[in-house]
């Protein structure tokens, strides 16, 4: 298979993930007449370092999503019922905590591993959301918020949906709200509004704040009438004292 048909396959693949590719270009301006050739070889020269780097990036990105699926494979694993042990063959964890510390491992490999690769980016995710289930917030804040940076707005997106819920468990509720109020200002394709306004308001009436909740409610059934989340929004605003 042609390296530029596997690289095709591997954006297909990972689309669902939000990888975008990051393109740049470079500009040479040659403006004397005596010196064209020193400027032509230069340019060659130039190119084919820019080739090299793209298909040195490539290749690394190509072993670094292979090693995230692996990563992700360690969350399917089973957890065995207490007192259960371990079945040679049939990969399985004493608990939530030990599945997603192996996880977080594996995931941290690959951000040490290929820091500059786009699937980095998405490991480092993945690192954030173990962290956050292992209690560490501060490892989880911190590693969340880097991704919330990426220029790749979908993956941003996610990473801000859930440090939002990070800043919940550590009763940071100015900075979660705020969060919810970006996300549902700019939706993406991985973090819808609807999504992010039953979020927001389950958090209002978490905090005992139901006329703030009914409010969001009322919009998501104004906003989206005849719909499964109009009918969901409903429901929880009739239930709401």
């Amino acid at each position: 298979m042609r390296a530029e048909t596997r690289h095709q396959l591997k954006e297909d693949r990972f689309s669902k993930a939000t990888f975008h590719a990051a393109e740049q270009t470079v500009h040479w301006t040659v403006e004397h007449q005596s010196t064209l050739l020193i400027a032509g070889i230069v340019v060659a020269v130039v190119a084919l370092i820019g080739f090299g780097g793209w298909y040195y990036m490539n290749t690394q990105d190509e072993k670094a999503s292979i090693e995230l699926g692996a990563a992700t494979r360690v969350m399917e694993e089973q957890v065995r019922p207490a007192g259960v042990p371990a079945q040679p063959g049939f990969p399985s964890f004493a608990s939530d905590q030990e599945r997603a510390t192996e996880a977080r491992k594996k995931y941290q490999a690959i951000v040490d591993r290929y820091p500059h690769t786009r699937t980095a980016d998405m490991a480092r995710y993945f690192v954030g959301l173990n962290s956050s289930q292992l209690g560490d917030n501060a490892a989880a804040e911190r590693n969340l918020q880097e991704v919330a940076k990426s220029s790749n707005k979908d993956l941003a997106a996610l990473a801000k949906f859930a440090l939002a819920s990070v800043f919940r468990s550590e009763n940071k509720d100015p900075q979660a709200t705020d969060i919810y109020k970006q996300l549902i200002d700019k939706p993406t394709t991985t973090v819808n509004k609807i999504t992010v306004q039953l979020e927001l308001a389950q958090f209002y009436e978490s905090r005992q704040k139901p006329d703030e909740a009914k409010r969001i409610y009322d919009q998501v059934q104004k906003e989206n009438p005849a719909t499964e989340a109009a009918s969901l929004a409903q429901q929880r605003a009739t239930k709401l004292k």
